[in-house]
């Protein structure tokens, strides 16, 4: 019987999709499920919302929560954390170069990479030089890619990948959607979509 695949969209300025990413390859392989990685940008989604930046920058108390529960959920799963300089970090860059790798075997080494740079480091993810570096990383050409994220085929893909989102009902970062179309949201329920997938197997 062929794997089942759960889609992963995540968003690299989310700081759940960091965890949720750092542990999701282990997690599902293990469980004998495929993943897919869907990066995106949540902020034209905010912006339809009616929010010019994260929701823990438009409520101030949510954000303190948000930032004191990375801390307490990174030293569960042992990973670093340290905040970017800015928040949410500008992540248009990065996403381009992931979706126009989508098909290559670097990919989940690549987004592994960029997160621990953004928030297990607090890199600025803006940084050209640092994305080639990550590319060069993973064993992939940075000229090359750098270049395809700069093509208009890249660009419009990035637009097209959010308007599936916004047409799949999602709302935010990370989300995991099963194969019989059952959307998960946020990091804490990354288990229960697999537990969902493999009851219906």
């Amino acid at each position: 019987m062929p794997r089942s695949t759960i889609e992963f969209w995540f968003d690299f300025a989310s700081t759940y999709s960091y965890v949720s990413l750092m542990r999701a390859d282990e997690l599902i392989v293990t469980s004998g499920l495929r993943v897919k990685y869907m990066p995106f940008l949540l902020g034209p989604i905010f912006r339809a919302q009616g929010w010019d930046s994260s929701p823990f920058n438009v409520y101030p108390a949510k954000g303190k929560y948000m930032w004191r529960d990375m801390e307490r959920l990174c030293a569960r799963y042992g990973l670093p954390l340290k905040r970017p300089d800015t928040f949410p970090p500008f992540a248009l860059l990065a996403t381009r170069v992931a979706l126009a790798a989508r098909e290559e075997g670097f990919l989940a080494a690549y987004c592994k990479a960029v997160f621990h740079a953004e928030y297990g480091l607090g890199r600025d993810i803006t940084d050209k030089q640092l994305i080639a570096a990550i590319l060069e990383q993973v064993g992939a050409d940075p000229v090359r890619w750098l270049e395809k994220a700069g093509e208009e085929a890249t660009k419009q893909a990035l637009k097209d990948r959010v308007d599936a989102a916004q047409a799949k009902g999602i709302f935010g970062a990370p989300t995991f959607i099963t194969p019989d179309g059952e959307l998960f949201w946020g990091n804490d329920r990354l288990e229960q979509a697999l537990e969902w997938v493999l009851r219906r197997r």
